[in-house]
């Protein structure tokens, strides 16, 4: 008897302990936006007063530099002042560009072209630091990227960046970036239906017997962008962007499509006259055949 009770004391103490810590629980999750909230508020806070003081010691330094203007010139015009590095900014100060602009000294070299003279100035220093920072900055890409290995180059990045892309995209029938798995269709129907589909839609750019007009020359082995029937079915369900290759999903249904690709295939060897140069890279297509 007594243990049943331990039972249903220890059992009940649990159910308690349950029941109080999830409302607690529940207020801490509530609590927890409002505790971001108000943190990015006290960081939009700190960066807003820290831009005013910045923009306070530049207008009060603005200020005394204006006020104290006529003593910094004399104190510029020291020989002992000017040619130093301090010298130079503080001729900034006064209206002296030097630093940036160089020392134009208009010296004539003793040689000309046609009477054209040619004058030994220095390079401006801005331009001088911004080279030395080019140096700087290409030993340290060389050093992190190629020696040391420690960050991705632009290939792996584009690698990584496309792999993140496909995430957003549907794999689904209108997926661009998923293949197809079909077989070419070899029944006469089909093979007939699409030669009808090719004389009417694709006729035009490759030739009637699909020598090559406009478009590229579908006989031979050579292909733009893949001659297995799953390539090709992509190739005129999506088009080519900016090469004239117009999409056809939408216009033709998917078995349309997998017949004019088919019917395409079966014209491997066919050898027509007039036939354009060979485009792309050579690729040997399984050949469908006309069931008889």
């Amino acid at each position: 008897m007594r243990q049943t009770f331990n039972l249903l004391r220890t059992s009940g103490a649990a159910l308690l302990l349950a029941l109080t810590a999830g409302p607690a629980r529940a207020a801490e999750m509530a609590a927890a936006p409002a505790a971001a909230a108000s943190q990015t508020l006290l960081l939009w806070f700190l960066l807003g007063t820290l831009a005013v003081v910045i923009l306070l010691i530049v207008l009060v330094v603005a200020m005394l530099v204006v006020r104290l203007r006529p003593q910094l010139r004399r104190l510029y015009e020291l020989p002992t002042v000017r040619p130093t590095w301090s010298g130079r900014v503080l001729g900034l100060l006064v209206g002296d560009p030097a630093l940036v602009r160089g020392e134009v000294r208009d010296e004539i070299l003793d040689h000309d072209y046609d009477g054209i003279h040619e004058f030994d100035n220095d390079l401006p220093p801005w331009w001088k630091y911004s080279f030395y920072a080019t140096i700087v900055f290409a030993i340290g890409y060389v050093s992190y990227y190629h020696l040391a290995q420690a960050g991705p180059l632009q290939g792996a990045e584009y690698a990584a960046e496309m792999q993140q892309a496909a995430l957003f995209v549907s794999a689904d029938a209108d997926d661009p970036n998923q293949l197809t798995t079909y077989q070419p269709l070899t029944a006469p129907g089909d093979l007939s239906s699409g030669k009808s589909l090719f004389a009417t839609n694709c006729a035009p750019c490759h030739g009637v017997n699909a020598e090559g007009k406009v478009g590229p020359n579908l006989t031979d082995e050579y292909w733009l962008h893949g001659g297995e029937v799953n390539h090709v079915y992509k190739t005129v369900k999506f088009g080519v962007q900016g090469k004239g290759m117009v999409a056809w999903k939408g216009k033709l249904s998917g078995k349309q499509i997998l017949q004019v690709s088919s019917y395409v295939l079966s014209l491997q060897g066919s050898k027509p006259a007039g036939a354009k140069a060979p485009q792309g890279e050579k690729e040997s297509p399984s050949q469908p055949t006309a069931k008889r």
